[in-house]
């Protein structure tokens, strides 16, 4: 029941996630974050089993950290997805992880970009992509309204109209969204979708 989505706008990508954290027919928790910081300049949206997720976008985190320590310089996106999806082509054959990802990230050469890259190791660049049931509903509103030069606010708008619809229309939706953006200025959260607070249980 995961949504996860992007696109690239004119100079910069955008990408959200639903915060939820569920199991069977129990929701655990409503803000977890599944948008993780890569470096400065990246981003990394993942859905699938929570365990893969957490562990194999840690994994990639730190290997792209330590690139840039041995290295001296950091990776290019496109360096970074192509990691990634070796990681995941290298597991597929062993212990393979249930793990969907969107990166996106800003290098000074090639501008903003956004990288999809499934659970069975499929590398695409797109300017706009989509998993889990949320898919189904975001990326029809992204391609009736998405254009390549839309500036951050036009692109906000859009994402809140695919939150909106998947609101509206998936049966099980989750509440609760999670925006960031990456660009010349790096990687940032933007603002949080919430129409459902985390209980917290008073002491006894």
């Amino acid at each position: 029941m995961e949504c996860v989505f992007g696109l690239v706008g004119n100079g910069f990508a955008i990408v959200a996630a639903d915060t939820s954290a569920v199991h069977s027919i129990l929701v655990h928790k409503n803000n977890e974050d599944k948008i993780m910081l890569l470096d400065s300049h990246k981003l990394i949206a993942a859905s699938g089993e929570p365990g893969d997720r957490v562990q194999f976008t840690e994994y990639v985190q730190k290997n792209v950290s330590l690139y840039q320590f041995r290295n001296g310089i950091p990776l290019t996106t496109a360096a970074a997805a192509n990691f990634t999806r070796g990681e995941l082509a290298t597991a597929l054959r062993k212990n393979p992880y249930s793990v969907n990802i969107l990166m996106a990230g800003y290098d000074k050469e090639a501008g903003a970009s956004l990288y999809y890259i499934d659970y069975i190791a499929t590398l695409h660049k797109v300017d706009k992509g989509a998993f889990g049931y949320g898919s189904y509903f975001s990326l029809s509103t992204m391609d009736r309204h998405f254009r390549a030069d839309m500036s951050v606010e036009e692109a906000i708008e859009l994402v809140d109209k695919c939150i909106l619809e998947i609101r509206s229309r998936l049966v099980i939706a989750p509440p609760n969204f999670v925006i960031k953006i990456v660009d010349k200025d790096g990687a940032r959260e933007h603002a949080w979708r919430q129409s459902v607070q985390d209980v917290t249980t008073a002491a006894v």
